[in-house]
Protein backbone atom coordinates (compact mmCIF):
# COMPACT_ATOMS: atom_id res chain seq x y z
CA UNK A 1 0.00 0.00 0.00
CA UNK A 2 2.87 2.12 0.64
CA UNK A 3 4.15 1.72 -2.95
CA UNK A 4 0.96 2.27 -4.18
CA UNK A 5 0.79 5.80 -2.63
CA UNK A 6 4.34 6.72 -3.17
CA UNK A 7 3.46 6.24 -6.81
CA UNK A 8 0.05 8.09 -7.11
CA UNK A 9 2.34 11.09 -5.19
CA UNK A 10 4.98 11.09 -7.94
CA UNK A 11 2.50 11.59 -10.51
CA UNK A 12 1.27 14.62 -9.18
CA UNK A 13 4.55 16.74 -9.51
CA UNK A 14 4.74 16.29 -13.82
CA UNK A 15 0.63 17.13 -13.40
CA UNK A 16 0.98 20.62 -11.35
CA UNK A 17 4.02 21.67 -13.08
CA UNK A 18 1.62 20.86 -16.19
CA UNK A 19 -0.90 22.59 -14.60
CA UNK A 20 1.34 25.64 -13.38
CA UNK A 21 2.42 25.97 -17.35
CA UNK A 22 -1.38 26.05 -18.67
CA UNK A 23 -2.42 28.47 -15.98
CA UNK A 24 0.27 31.01 -16.67
CA UNK A 25 1.21 31.04 -20.31
CA UNK A 26 -2.24 31.25 -22.20
CA UNK A 27 -3.74 34.07 -20.17
CA UNK A 28 -0.53 36.36 -21.44
CA UNK A 29 -1.98 35.53 -24.77
CA UNK A 30 -5.22 37.25 -24.25
CA UNK A 31 -5.98 40.86 -25.41
CA UNK A 32 -5.68 43.22 -22.75
CA UNK A 33 -3.42 45.36 -20.75
CA UNK A 34 -3.77 44.95 -16.96
CA UNK A 35 -2.22 48.03 -16.27
CA UNK A 36 -4.09 50.03 -18.72
CA UNK A 37 -7.53 48.12 -16.94
CA UNK A 38 -6.35 49.84 -13.85
CA UNK A 39 -6.22 53.26 -14.77
CA UNK A 40 -9.83 52.96 -16.17
CA UNK A 41 -10.99 55.72 -18.74
CA UNK A 42 -8.22 58.14 -17.22
CA UNK A 43 -5.02 57.79 -19.96
CA UNK A 44 -2.09 56.76 -17.97
CA UNK A 45 1.46 58.24 -19.52
CA UNK A 46 4.19 55.81 -20.58
CA UNK A 47 6.55 56.49 -18.07
CA UNK A 48 4.01 55.87 -15.23
CA UNK A 49 2.83 52.81 -17.24
CA UNK A 50 6.55 51.68 -17.02
CA UNK A 51 6.92 52.18 -13.60
CA UNK A 52 3.35 50.20 -12.53
CA UNK A 53 4.55 47.25 -14.94
CA UNK A 54 7.92 47.54 -13.22
CA UNK A 55 6.17 47.26 -9.56
CA UNK A 56 4.16 44.27 -11.16
CA UNK A 57 7.60 42.76 -12.50
CA UNK A 58 5.47 42.64 -15.98
CA UNK A 59 8.22 43.91 -17.87
CA UNK A 60 10.34 40.91 -17.32
CA UNK A 61 10.80 38.21 -19.63
CA UNK A 62 8.03 35.33 -19.70
CA UNK A 63 10.01 32.80 -18.65
CA UNK A 64 11.62 34.39 -15.60
CA UNK A 65 8.21 35.88 -14.60
CA UNK A 66 7.24 32.03 -14.23
CA UNK A 67 9.85 30.82 -12.38
CA UNK A 68 9.61 33.42 -9.86
CA UNK A 69 5.77 32.45 -9.65
CA UNK A 70 6.73 29.04 -9.49
CA UNK A 71 8.88 29.90 -6.41
CA UNK A 72 6.81 31.61 -4.77
CA UNK A 73 4.04 28.88 -4.82
CA UNK A 74 5.82 26.51 -3.38
CA UNK A 75 6.37 28.62 -0.79
CA UNK A 76 2.74 29.30 -0.10
CA UNK A 77 2.56 32.51 -1.91
CA UNK A 78 -0.23 32.70 -4.24
CA UNK A 79 0.71 36.56 -5.23
CA UNK A 80 -1.97 39.65 -4.56
CA UNK A 81 -4.45 40.90 -6.85
CA UNK A 82 -3.75 43.49 -9.14
CA UNK A 83 -7.09 45.24 -8.95
CA UNK A 84 -8.26 44.33 -5.38
CA UNK A 85 -4.81 44.45 -3.72
CA UNK A 86 -5.97 41.64 -1.54
CA UNK A 87 -4.19 38.20 -0.68
CA UNK A 88 -5.00 35.31 -3.71
CA UNK A 89 -5.15 33.22 -1.20
CA UNK A 90 -6.97 35.16 1.42
CA UNK A 91 -10.12 36.29 -1.35
CA UNK A 92 -10.17 32.36 -2.37
CA UNK A 93 -10.96 31.43 1.21
CA UNK A 94 -13.54 33.86 1.71
CA UNK A 95 -15.20 32.67 -1.39
CA UNK A 96 -14.79 28.98 -1.45
CA UNK A 97 -17.45 28.23 1.00
CA UNK A 98 -20.08 29.32 -1.24
CA UNK A 99 -18.66 27.20 -4.18
CA UNK A 100 -17.83 24.16 -1.61
CA UNK A 101 -21.68 24.79 -0.61
CA UNK A 102 -23.03 24.17 -4.57
CA UNK A 103 -20.55 21.92 -4.98
CA UNK A 104 -21.74 19.33 -2.36
CA UNK A 105 -25.34 20.04 -2.94
CA UNK A 106 -25.14 19.46 -6.65
CA UNK A 107 -23.01 16.08 -6.05
CA UNK A 108 -25.71 14.82 -3.07
CA UNK A 109 -28.07 15.52 -6.06
CA UNK A 110 -26.81 13.85 -8.21
CA UNK A 111 -25.76 10.82 -6.04
CA UNK A 112 -29.39 10.35 -4.93
CA UNK A 113 -31.50 10.32 -8.09
CA UNK A 114 -28.67 9.13 -10.35
CA UNK A 115 -27.62 5.50 -8.34
CA UNK A 116 -31.33 4.67 -8.42
CA UNK A 117 -32.03 5.54 -11.84
CA UNK A 118 -28.83 3.44 -13.19
CA UNK A 119 -30.17 0.47 -11.01
CA UNK A 120 -33.87 0.49 -12.04
CA UNK A 121 -32.30 0.78 -15.65
CA UNK A 122 -30.77 -2.19 -15.06
CA UNK A 123 -32.77 -4.31 -13.55
CA UNK A 124 -35.29 -3.43 -16.44
CA UNK A 125 -32.91 -4.05 -19.22
CA UNK A 126 -34.21 -3.14 -22.49
CA UNK A 127 -37.68 -1.93 -21.65
CA UNK A 128 -39.37 1.19 -21.89
CA UNK A 129 -38.47 2.84 -18.54
CA UNK A 130 -34.53 1.82 -19.21
CA UNK A 131 -34.60 3.39 -22.32
CA UNK A 132 -36.60 6.11 -20.34
CA UNK A 133 -33.62 6.64 -17.93
CA UNK A 134 -31.05 6.04 -20.62
CA UNK A 135 -32.68 8.78 -23.12
CA UNK A 136 -32.88 11.47 -20.20
CA UNK A 137 -29.34 10.39 -19.01
CA UNK A 138 -28.41 11.79 -22.52
CA UNK A 139 -29.90 14.81 -22.27
CA UNK A 140 -28.95 15.86 -19.20
CA UNK A 141 -25.00 15.27 -20.08
CA UNK A 142 -25.26 17.04 -23.57
CA UNK A 143 -27.02 20.11 -22.25
CA UNK A 144 -25.17 23.37 -21.66
CA UNK A 145 -25.14 24.38 -18.54
CA UNK A 146 -25.60 28.10 -19.47
CA UNK A 147 -28.57 27.16 -21.79
CA UNK A 148 -30.27 25.32 -19.34
CA UNK A 149 -29.67 27.81 -16.55
CA UNK A 150 -31.41 30.29 -17.76
CA UNK A 151 -34.03 27.84 -19.08
CA UNK A 152 -34.83 26.99 -15.40
CA UNK A 153 -34.96 30.60 -14.47
CA UNK A 154 -37.33 31.60 -17.30
CA UNK A 155 -39.32 28.55 -16.47
CA UNK A 156 -39.63 28.51 -12.41
CA UNK A 157 -38.12 32.12 -11.51
CA UNK A 158 -39.80 34.24 -14.31
CA UNK A 159 -43.48 32.48 -15.51
CA UNK A 160 -43.88 30.22 -11.97
CA UNK A 161 -41.91 32.46 -9.24
CA UNK A 162 -41.50 29.26 -7.52
CA UNK A 163 -37.54 30.48 -7.00
CA UNK A 164 -35.44 33.19 -6.45
CA UNK A 165 -33.13 34.33 -9.82
CA UNK A 166 -29.54 35.24 -7.80
CA UNK A 167 -27.78 35.41 -4.84
CA UNK A 168 -27.43 33.18 -1.88
CA UNK A 169 -30.03 34.61 0.02
CA UNK A 170 -32.82 37.47 0.54
CA UNK A 171 -31.84 41.00 1.17
CA UNK A 172 -33.92 41.29 4.55
CA UNK A 173 -31.92 39.05 6.26
CA UNK A 174 -28.48 40.05 7.33
CA UNK A 175 -26.18 37.70 10.00
CA UNK A 176 -22.65 37.46 11.17
CA UNK A 177 -20.91 34.42 8.78
CA UNK A 178 -19.65 31.65 11.14
CA UNK A 179 -18.90 28.73 8.86
CA UNK A 180 -19.52 30.25 5.09
CA UNK A 181 -21.60 27.43 4.18
CA UNK A 182 -25.41 29.60 4.04
CA UNK A 183 -27.18 26.88 5.03
CA UNK A 184 -25.68 26.16 8.33
CA UNK A 185 -25.14 29.79 9.47
CA UNK A 186 -29.03 30.54 8.57
CA UNK A 187 -29.70 28.15 10.63
CA UNK A 188 -27.40 29.45 13.51
CA UNK A 189 -28.70 32.47 12.63
CA UNK A 190 -32.11 31.95 14.41
CA UNK A 191 -33.71 34.19 12.12
CA UNK A 192 -37.26 33.11 10.88
CA UNK A 193 -37.59 32.50 7.30
CA UNK A 194 -33.59 32.21 6.92
CA UNK A 195 -33.30 28.77 6.28
CA UNK A 196 -35.79 28.91 3.52
CA UNK A 197 -34.86 31.32 2.38
CA UNK A 198 -31.16 29.98 1.82
CA UNK A 199 -32.67 26.44 0.67
CA UNK A 200 -35.00 28.70 -2.10
CA UNK A 201 -31.92 30.27 -3.73
CA UNK A 202 -29.85 26.86 -3.98
CA UNK A 203 -32.27 25.24 -5.44
CA UNK A 204 -31.82 26.17 -9.31
CA UNK A 205 -28.07 26.40 -8.77
CA UNK A 206 -27.58 22.65 -7.49
CA UNK A 207 -30.02 21.32 -10.37
CA UNK A 208 -28.25 22.94 -13.26
CA UNK A 209 -24.66 21.90 -11.78
CA UNK A 210 -25.90 18.37 -10.85
CA UNK A 211 -27.27 17.48 -13.95
CA UNK A 212 -24.44 16.24 -15.73
CA UNK A 213 -22.82 14.30 -12.93
CA UNK A 214 -26.14 12.85 -12.52
CA UNK A 215 -26.21 11.37 -15.98
CA UNK A 216 -23.12 10.00 -15.67
CA UNK A 217 -23.31 8.68 -12.74
CA UNK A 218 -27.10 7.10 -13.54
CA UNK A 219 -25.00 5.95 -16.84
CA UNK A 220 -21.95 4.29 -15.07
CA UNK A 221 -24.33 2.70 -12.26
CA UNK A 222 -26.55 0.91 -15.10
CA UNK A 223 -23.26 -0.51 -16.93
CA UNK A 224 -21.77 -1.47 -13.56
CA UNK A 225 -24.90 -3.59 -12.55
CA UNK A 226 -25.77 -5.06 -16.02
CA UNK A 227 -21.83 -6.55 -15.55
CA UNK A 228 -22.26 -8.00 -11.96
CA UNK A 229 -26.06 -8.58 -12.86
CA UNK A 230 -24.65 -11.47 -15.24
CA UNK A 231 -22.05 -13.31 -12.70
CA UNK A 232 -22.59 -16.51 -11.38
CA UNK A 233 -23.53 -15.76 -8.00
CA UNK A 234 -25.77 -13.80 -8.37
CA UNK A 235 -27.73 -16.32 -11.09
CA UNK A 236 -27.25 -18.78 -7.39
CA UNK A 237 -28.42 -16.06 -5.12
CA UNK A 238 -31.84 -15.97 -7.59
CA UNK A 239 -31.72 -19.95 -7.31
CA UNK A 240 -32.18 -19.96 -3.60
CA UNK A 241 -34.94 -18.10 -3.98
CA UNK A 242 -33.37 -14.81 -2.23
CA UNK A 243 -35.63 -11.77 -2.84
CA UNK A 244 -34.89 -9.36 -5.75
CA UNK A 245 -34.15 -7.03 -3.48
CA UNK A 246 -31.82 -8.68 -1.76
CA UNK A 247 -30.00 -9.88 -4.71
CA UNK A 248 -29.83 -6.65 -6.58
CA UNK A 249 -29.29 -4.05 -3.15
CA UNK A 250 -26.97 -6.60 -0.99
CA UNK A 251 -25.15 -8.75 -3.46
CA UNK A 252 -24.49 -6.94 -7.01
CA UNK A 253 -25.00 -3.31 -5.57
CA UNK A 254 -22.12 -4.10 -3.37
CA UNK A 255 -19.72 -4.84 -6.30
CA UNK A 256 -21.24 -2.64 -8.88
CA UNK A 257 -20.31 0.41 -6.95
CA UNK A 258 -16.76 0.39 -7.22
CA UNK A 259 -16.57 1.87 -10.69
CA UNK A 260 -19.13 3.80 -9.14
CA UNK A 261 -16.73 5.53 -6.71
CA UNK A 262 -14.54 6.16 -8.62
CA UNK A 263 -16.94 7.87 -11.20
CA UNK A 264 -18.52 10.69 -8.03
CA UNK A 265 -14.93 11.09 -7.29
CA UNK A 266 -13.72 12.50 -10.78
CA UNK A 267 -17.40 14.24 -10.83
CA UNK A 268 -15.46 17.02 -8.61
CA UNK A 269 -13.56 18.31 -11.31
CA UNK A 270 -16.96 18.46 -13.38
CA UNK A 271 -18.27 20.11 -10.45
CA UNK A 272 -15.76 22.49 -10.16
CA UNK A 273 -15.26 23.43 -13.60
CA UNK A 274 -18.93 24.30 -14.13
CA UNK A 275 -19.63 26.06 -10.84
CA UNK A 276 -17.44 28.79 -12.72
CA UNK A 277 -20.58 28.82 -15.36
CA UNK A 278 -23.08 28.31 -13.01
CA UNK A 279 -22.18 31.40 -10.42
CA UNK A 280 -21.90 33.41 -13.35
CA UNK A 281 -25.73 32.51 -14.35
CA UNK A 282 -27.00 32.95 -10.75
CA UNK A 283 -24.76 35.30 -9.28
CA UNK A 284 -23.30 32.96 -7.07
CA UNK A 285 -20.69 35.08 -4.90
CA UNK A 286 -18.33 32.21 -5.22
CA UNK A 287 -14.75 31.00 -6.97
CA UNK A 288 -16.05 30.40 -10.01
CA UNK A 289 -17.74 34.51 -10.47
CA UNK A 290 -14.77 35.79 -8.80
CA UNK A 291 -12.23 34.25 -11.38
CA UNK A 292 -14.75 35.29 -14.42
CA UNK A 293 -14.62 38.95 -13.78
CA UNK A 294 -10.85 38.08 -13.18
CA UNK A 295 -10.27 37.42 -16.50
CA UNK A 296 -12.48 40.67 -17.64
CA UNK A 297 -9.69 42.72 -15.41
CA UNK A 298 -6.59 40.52 -17.09
CA UNK A 299 -6.01 40.04 -12.83
CA UNK A 300 -3.26 37.54 -13.75
CA UNK A 301 -2.79 36.25 -10.20
CA UNK A 302 -6.17 35.81 -9.11
CA UNK A 303 -6.48 33.56 -12.45
CA UNK A 304 -3.32 31.54 -12.14
CA UNK A 305 -4.00 31.60 -8.41
CA UNK A 306 -7.17 30.17 -8.65
CA UNK A 307 -6.56 27.56 -11.06
CA UNK A 308 -3.65 26.21 -9.36
CA UNK A 309 -5.79 25.72 -6.22
CA UNK A 310 -9.26 24.63 -7.64
CA UNK A 311 -6.25 21.87 -9.86
CA UNK A 312 -5.13 21.12 -6.66
CA UNK A 313 -7.92 19.98 -4.86
CA UNK A 314 -9.10 18.18 -7.64
CA UNK A 315 -5.47 16.35 -7.63
CA UNK A 316 -6.03 15.57 -3.79
CA UNK A 317 -9.58 14.20 -3.76
CA UNK A 318 -8.58 12.24 -7.16
CA UNK A 319 -5.96 11.11 -5.30
CA UNK A 320 -8.02 9.56 -2.46
CA UNK A 321 -10.48 8.33 -4.50
CA UNK A 322 -7.10 5.87 -6.20
CA UNK A 323 -6.01 4.78 -2.19
CA UNK A 324 -10.05 3.79 -1.90
CA UNK A 325 -10.20 2.24 -5.26
CA UNK A 326 -7.39 0.23 -3.75
CA UNK A 327 -8.37 -0.53 -0.33
CA UNK A 328 -11.68 -1.79 -1.59
CA UNK A 329 -9.92 -3.56 -4.78
CA UNK A 330 -6.20 -4.62 -3.64
CA UNK A 331 -5.80 -5.68 -7.10
CA UNK A 332 -5.59 -2.38 -8.11
CA UNK A 333 -2.37 -1.53 -6.06
CA UNK A 334 -0.81 -3.99 -8.70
Amino acid sequence: MFRFLVGRLLILIPTFIGVSLLAFFPIRLLAGDPVALLSGERVMSPERHAEISHQLGLDRPYIVQYLDYLWKILHGDFGVSISQKQPVLDQFFQLFPATLELSLCAIIFAIIIGIPAGILAAVKRGSFLDQLVMGTALIGFSMPIFWWGLLLIILFSGILQWTPVSGRISLMYFFPSVTGLMLVDSLLSGEPGAFKSAVSHLILPTIVLGTIPLAIIARQTRSAMLEVLSEDYVRTARAKGLSTFRVVGVHALRNALIPVVTTIGLQVGVMLAGAILTESIFSWPGVGKWMVDSVSRRDYPVIQGGLLIIAGLVMVVNLIVDLLYGLINPRIRH
